[in-house]
């Protein structure tokens, strides 16, 4: 059976598809993953439900997959993930064409109603729909957080770590693939370990990952300030194959806001956290997020904000406007009385200001020698990336393709002889 995956939303849910469609392929299927042109005779569309923008994005595209039924072009469609965890009852009803919804975690059903059988005994095996030598590495699912804003928890449920053994048993298994750069993901990195092991763990996790032979980098993603696990930070510093990365979403910081948030966190905190983070892990890349338009965010609020990231000067940041979810703290509680209008202002405001922090914060590294992973051949220029960059959120390096004879997913030295906001450029050595 010929079957077409779609997968929307974020980097774990990457993760779900990819260990599908080994399950699949492991069937007898043959599948394809995200093509352009649809031709299976089955089709399955992983979907996201985290923010309005991704269940609206879901739902088109199960309308225009829905449409190649009508046409006979497609025989059956399944849905999977986030959205029908939390709407499968009136996906059913509104969307009848499709043939079935399944939640988040119904692998085995999926596997089984295709005619195969779930293997458990390669549950940790991936079939890589990213470039061969970089994988998203997911350590837990689900969150015990309580942010005012978010419907994380309401989707996947309480934390649940994963084995340390299990996920160390997975990176052979990726390493054995040729895969050199891992990107360690979960809803909340910091948490790792305490429901399993009555104690933070995600320290002791880190460096044995970094310990197995083929490794060439590690890099933490999803953070939480709250109660932050210091000893993460020696894992960060000691290691030479862990980069000197760390993304933390701080999300305000305001003590208006962050009350308001439910961060768990105050402004004072946040300072100090910073601070340690940078003391302890000299020249560490601190990628962090803000939310801007969260009922209550006053001008005074908005101008705290700004202002900090004016002076914290952070060398990745990314920023989204408030949206009311089903179900949350925010939407139960707060009135949502500050207009798309401002919203975006707001937004507009704040990545501007950025902009200008990121081209101080590149051209202080203009002379520096890094070593960078080769992309892809893009024009006139080979597109890599450093130890502070992560794939497709994070700055390029753009390198001559007459400089010299690089392969992509292999390591070069380069000395960075220019910057713009957004991409440096580059010399090989």
């Amino acid at each position: 059976m010929v079957i077409d995956f779609i997968t929307l939303g974020c980097s774990k849910n990457l993760v779900d598809s990819e260990k599908l469609i080994r399950q699949l392929v492991e069937a007898g299927h043959t599948v394809y993953h995200d093509r352009a042109k649809i031709t299976g005779e089955v089709v399955i569309i992983n979907t996201c439900g985290f923010i309005g923008d991704a269940k609206e994005q879901s739902i088109n595209t199960i309308l225009e997959v829905t449409e190649r039924k009508k046409k006979g072009w497609v025989k059956r469609i399944l849905v999977m993930g986030c959205l029908p965890q939390r709407y499968k009852r009136q996906l059913r009803k509104e969307i009848t064409e499709v043939d079935k919804f399944y939640g988040k975690f119904e692998f085995a059903k999926i596997v089984r109603d295709l005619g195969g059988l779930y293997r458990r005994s390669i549950r940790n095996e991936r079939c890589l729909t990213t470039p061969s030598y970089y994988a998203y590495l997911k350590i837990a699912e689900g969150c015990n957080r309580a942010c005012s804003y978010c419907a994380i928890p309401l989707i996947t449920g309480k934390y649940k770590s994963r084995p340390i053994e299990e996920i160390e048993e997975e990176v052979k298994y990726l390493v054995s693939q040729k895969v050199k750069e891992f990107q360690v993901i979960a809803q909340d990195l910091t948490y790792y370990g305490r429901d399993l092991y009555g104690e933070p763990k995600i320290a002791e996790l880190v460096n044995r990952l970094a310990k197995i032979k083929g490794v060439k980098w590690l890099r933490l993603h999803y953070a939480y300030p709250t109660q932050f696990p210091y000893d993460l930070l020696d894992a960060i510093r000691d290691n030479k194959n862990v980069c000197k990365y760390l993304d933390i979403a701080l999300q305000h910081i305001s003590d208006n806001m962050l009350q308001k948030m439910r961060r768990g966190i105050d402004k004072a905190d946040t300072y100090r956290l910073i601070r340690e983070i940078r003391k302890k892990v000299p020249g560490i890349c601190l990628r962090t997020t803000f939310m801007v338009g969260h009922p209550g965010e006053t001008e005074e609020d908005f101008k705290e904000l700004c202002d900090f990231v004016r002076e914290m000067k952070f060398d990745r940041m990314g920023a989204f406007k408030y949206s009311e979810e089903d179900g949350t703290y925010a939407a139960e509680n707060y009135v949502d009385s500050i207009s798309d209008a401002e919203k975006q202002h707001r937004l507009d405001t704040l990545m501007q200001i950025q902009q200008e922090v990121q081209l101080e914060v590149n051209s202080a590294k203009i002379g520096t020698i890094v070593k960078v992973i080769v992309d892809r051949i893009e024009g006139d220029y080979y597109i890599a990336r450093t130890e502070f960059d992560s794939p497709e959120v994070d700055l390029e390096v753009l390198i001559p393709v007459s400089d010299k004879m690089l392969r992509t997913g292999c390591f070069y030295d380069v000395k960075i002889i220019g910057c713009e906001e957004f991409d440096f450029y580059g010399k090989v050595l």
